[in-house]
């Protein structure tokens, strides 16, 4: 077998970028949010609802291929108010599910625990997380398509919506370099346009939260929401009694659900609106595949011989013919490490030449 190497220009590669909707089957909007009473479970201290809620885009109790996690929310202080304790052992009270998660993304964003969050001038002392699920948003999110909008009538008082997006735009793409990757503000306004000359609408000294589209995390500023909630399920107030994501779940799905015990198989609220792209580079290395006119005229299909080896057509003497139905990549250890197909035959022989271009995305 003959095999022929790839001249100079016969290999070229290159890279684009896709855009789709980050939810699932490309939906713009992820505004029916479904969560599980199996994962959102509230029963003990370390139960795994204490520390995330997992949002779906179909009913749980469907056991459908089809059902898949989007996001999740997570509520994190840096002392642990806000969540039961683990035990009430002494040196365990204030360890509990949401000083775990306030740990985990200082951890994340700045590799140790002695670094606090800041938006823009202010340090809170606690943090909401939309942390997107990791096959949802691919390479990264879009920096500019974020569109979150947070309304309940039961627990937004005097705002009545917030909408949020992050400043890539305004910024002109200018971000802060994080162990996370870029991370840009999250303010009021849309697809990437803050509106307004405040980065907080209720707080002005700090900006809603912070957006990181390379690791798929939306950290929110929790100071910037307290005054909007009602005094009863404020975050801010240190109980171990308040599910705090839970109240920001119910105000990005509309929910009216004071009490934060809203949920479960069959919670199907009409949401508001969030609407988040993702970016996926796909790379494409093509191969120019040649086969001159005194190449590739032959065959080596044993039918073509008989026992003796003398040829059963008297055609392939003096005018052989053939057809191309695949192509094969080698390796220089001529190993066959690609194999292309051909939609259909291409014949071949002394009087005709082929070029076929073979395309590897990956």
């Amino acid at each position: 077998m003959s095999l022929t190497l790839f001249q100079p220009g016969d290999k070229v590669i290159t890279t684009e970028k896709l855009v789709t909707s980050t939810w699932t089957n490309n939906l713009n909007n992820f505004q029916n949010q479904h969560t599980s009473s199996i994962q959102a479970n509230f029963t003990s201290p370390t139960s795994s609802g204490q520390f995330f809620i997992e949002l779906y885009n179909e009913p749980t109790q469907n056991l459908t291929s089809s059902v898949e996690v989007q996001c999740s929310i997570a509520y994190g202080h840096r002392f642990g108010s806000g969540s039961p304790a683990f035990t009430d052992n002494t040196g365990s009270l204030g360890i509990g599910a949401s000083k775990v998660i306030y740990s985990q993304y200082q951890q994340l964003i700045f590799n140790d625990e002695l670094s606090f969050f800041q938006f823009d001038t202010h340090i809170p002392n606690h943090i909401y997380v939309i942390n997107v699920n990791r096959s949802r948003y691919k390479h990264n999110l879009r920096p500019g398509t974020l569109n979150l909008h947070l309304s309940a009538s039961s627990i937004l008082d005097g705002v009545g919506e917030i909408k949020l997006t992050d400043d890539s735009v305004t910024q002109g793409g200018v971000s802060t370099q994080t162990s996370l990757g870029r991370q840009f503000n999250i303010v009021s306004g849309a697809n990437g346009i803050m509106s307004g000359s405040n980065l907080g609408q209720v707080n002005n000294s700090s900006s809603y939260g912070l957006f990181y589209p390379d690791a798929g995390v939306i950290l929110l500023n929790a100071d910037n929401f307290a005054g909007a909630l009602s005094a009863s399920q404020d975050p801010a107030v240190s109980t171990n009694t308040n599910r705090n994501h839970q109240l920001l779940r119910n105000t990005m799905s509309g929910s009216i659900g004071g009490d934060g015990t809203s949920g479960g198989d069959e919670d199907d609220p009409s949401g508001d609106t969030f609407i988040l792209d993702s970016e996926e580079k796909v790379t494409s290395q093509f191969y120019f595949v040649r086969a001159r006119n005194l190449e590739y005229n032959y065959t080596t299909n044993p039918s073509f011989v008989d026992t003796t080896g003398a040829l059963n057509f008297d055609s392939m003497i003096d005018n052989p013919s053939v057809y191309i139905t695949t192509v094969g990549l080698f390796n220089n250890a001529g190993d066959m490490v690609a194999v292309a197909k051909l939609s259909q035959p291409i014949t071949k022989d002394f009087t005709k030449e082929a070029l076929v271009r073979v395309k590897l995305d990956y």
